[in-house]
């Protein structure tokens, strides 16, 4: 493929920003005024000189070809990925106006293509030597120690949930954070991240508004039937069971024969707490009709390493986790950069996308969404509560509230024009989160977060 006929967007640059400073950072830059010398090859190199506040401009070089996503160098200070800096070159080259013409890259940029190839050969190299074998008597050892301190900790929570309810729930309210803190770092102590993260969410309840001790019942009993499943785990079905491990916190890793496919990457955004930054990549295999999730991590302040541009698609494979209902998948190799496409997965309707949640709820009931794509839906206001009305049967299904009042939604509203158009997102007990826009009769993907 040949890159330089490859024209991203906007939308798909600016969806690669770490963070929303960083986009409007970047969108800032992305003209030609602050650059000189800037050019791109046909292997899918772009290079420019960013003017700064300092006497030498900062030199930018961004990999587009590297097909485990974009790839970023650049002189300033910044500790995020991308800069600023890359986000505007990329943007000034994408307006494809002649202001990032094509030629040799310079010394400094090549310097580092070249750096890059040999650390790449050098770890196919090694990915090529067997590793040495790991002894799985110890490991079995591990993973029994790792067990009981498991079991003796949901055993634990169990009684504080039992304590809890004989109680009463105006106790909760009155201890506050504290309770559940002390109880989470019990669950951390136990080796049971999962059963930690769950138990940190019950603090928050109490304050959250009226109708919170049904709310706060609600996910106590969540976390009973995972402190059961956990509990009898060798009677449960072995998806189930896997699904169960998961939702505790053990890792695991992608089973069964890779996937290839054509993968449309029709979401990607971020979700941060005190301790980590995770990242969500919705892919569509275009061929299998299937959907799949990529999970990536970065340190608390750091955007994660992946990260693949909105509405391209990318000939790869991807091998899928155990569990029932599990749409996750590890990224394996990718045979080509991203490119456009023309397929989109089709759409459904509201109530098939409620039951579509519905069904995946049988096989995994701590699942908070499913990812649905609805086709011909207008956003619509209606009583104080933004919807999403289907254009032929006027169901509909409600924008869930964290969504409606963020950014994304007056995109969304400001797309449709009171047209229907076709969305992805994720459908969940609170609502659609709308991430992806597709307007009716253009094949451009708009990013919606």
């Amino acid at each position: 493929m040949t890159q330089q006929g490859v024209r991203w967007t906007a939308d798909q640059v600016l969806a690669l920003a770490p963070d929303a400073p960083s986009r409007k950072a970047g969108s800032k830059l992305g003209v030609a005024g602050p650059w000189s010398e800037a050019g791109s090859s046909d292997e899918g190199t772009v290079w420019g000189l960013c003017k700064g506040s300092g006497s030498k401009p900062y030199q930018t070089v961004v990999d587009i070809a590297d097909t485990a996503g974009p790839a970023y160098k650049c002189s300033c200070p910044s500790r995020k990925f991308p800069c600023k800096h890359a986000l505007g070159l990329l943007l000034v080259w994408a307006g494809a106006d002649g202001t990032v013409p094509v030629g040799e890259p310079p010394g400094w940029a090549e310097e580092w293509l070249a750096s890059r190839r040999k650390k790449a050969e050098a770890k196919r190299s090694s990915a090529a030597t067997p590793a040495a074998p790991a002894d799985p008597e110890a490991a079995r050892r591990r993973a029994e120690k790792r067990a009981e301190r498991i079991t003796a900790g949901a055993t634990e929570l169990e009684q504080r949930l039992s304590d809890l309810l004989r109680g009463g729930t105006a106790a909760a309210e009155q201890a506050g954070y504290g309770l559940w803190e002390e109880t989470a770092a019990r669950m951390v102590d136990a080796q049971a991240p999962g059963l930690a993260a769950r138990v940190r969410e019950l603090g928050a309840i109490p304050s959250s508004g009226s109708g919170w001790p049904v709310r706060l019942l609600e996910e106590c009993a969540l976390i009973h039937l995972l402190d059961q499943g956990w509990l009898h785990r060798d009677t449960l079905p072995d998806d189930l069971a896997a699904t169960v491990r998961s939702r505790i916190g053990l890792p695991a890793q992608p089973e069964g024969p890779p996937l290839r496919d054509q993968w449309l990457v029709l979401a990607q955004y971020d979700t941060a707490d005190s301790r980590l930054t995770t990242r969500r990549i919705w892919l569509y295999g275009t061929d299998s009709g299937r959907t799949a999730l990529l999970l990536s991590y970065g340190a608390a302040g750091r955007a994660p390493a992946l990260a693949l541009p909105v509405g391209l698609a990318l000939d790869a494979e991807v091998t899928g986790y155990p569990g029932a209902g599990q749409l996750r998948a590890a990224l394996g190799e990718q045979f080509t950069a991203p490119a456009p496409t023309a397929r989109r997965p089709p759409g459904v309707r509201p109530d098939e996308a409620a039951a579509r949640y519905g069904e995946a709820l049988r096989a995994d009931p701590w699942l908070d969404s499913w990812p649905t794509t609805l086709s011909e839906v207008i956003p619509t206001r209606n009583t104080g509560i933004w919807q999403l009305v289907d254009a032929t049967t006027e169901l509909a299904l409600p924008i869930a509230p964290h969504a409606a009042s963020g950014p994304g939604l007056w995109r969304l509203v400001a797309l449709s024009g009171g047209a229907p158009l076709t969305v992805f997102g994720e459908c969940g007990h609170q609502g659609f989160t709308p991430l992806t826009a597709w307007p009716k009769g253009a094949g451009e993907t708009v990013p919606l977060c």
